[in-house]
């Protein structure tokens, strides 16, 4: 990957063992704030599910850290950075703005050639738009499916796709970013990076001119992978 930026870090990152559940389980809260710098350990509880979308199996989580099926194991870290938005009485205003999710120690083998999918949920439960249109709900890259695994911001080779609710593609720009990188150490704890375990991550909006999601608003992030079997 080219290089991340080094201030990626959230309440909302944590680490947590793998449980599988239920959906629709105890509920689980997340508490979000302000913090750019600091990586916060957060421990709660994970759903995980397996269910079927059309043809494809979906693999899902939920929490502060996802587990999903190709990946018991992952962490989430959000970035975010000041977006200044004064206004006529108080020079100073704005918020912090979700600059970057990086979802950190992917297992490159396990999750190979899968479509892993992120989106941002707020805190009274809906989707938060994450695109250009309102309509973008997910962001979504392919895990390449290659022996010697490279680190990589092109969204072409990365098969980068802003998607709906639904896991259709939304066609018109892609505001968004990503990248894999498998070299250095992880974003989330500072472990070591190999050609089997990845950092991936999603810059919403590059020149934050469209996409400017407040922090406070959301309450988690998910995790998911859909098989993408070989035609």
């Amino acid at each position: 990957m080219v290089p991340i930026a080094g201030n990626l870090g959230s309440p909302l990152s944590g680490k947590m063992n793998n449980g599988f559940a239920g959906i629709g389980g105890a509920k689980s809260k997340l508490m979000l704030g302000v913090a750019v710098v600091a990586l916060v350990p957060f421990l709660m509880s994970t759903f995980a599910a397996n269910v079927t979308v059309g043809s494809g199996a979906l693999e899902f989580g939920q929490g502060s850290q996802q587990a999903i099926a190709c990946d018991p194991t992952v962490f989430v870290s959000i970035g975010e950075e000041w977006h200044s938005q004064p206004t006529p009485t108080d020079a100073s205003a704005g918020f912090f703005r979700v600059k970057a999710v990086t979802i950190s120690n992917l297992d490159l083998n396990s999750c190979r050639s899968k479509k892993l999918r992120m989106r941002l949920i707020n805190t009274t439960g809906s989707e938060i738009p994450i695109g250009a249109s309102a309509d973008v709900r997910v962001l979504q890259i392919v895990v390449p499916d290659v022996d010697a695994q490279v680190s990589s911001s092109d969204a072409t080779y990365l098969q980068l796709a802003s998607l709906n609710g639904d896991g259709g593609v939304v066609g018109g720009t892609l505001v968004s970013a990503a990248s894999l990188n498998i070299a250095g150490t992880s974003i989330y704890d500072g472990s070591d990076l190999s050609t089997t375990s990845a950092d991936v991550t999603y810059y919403l909006d590059p020149t934050s001119s469209l996409v400017n999601i407040d922090g406070q608003i959301v309450g988690r992030t998910t995790v998911e992978t859909v098989n993408n079997p070989k035609r």
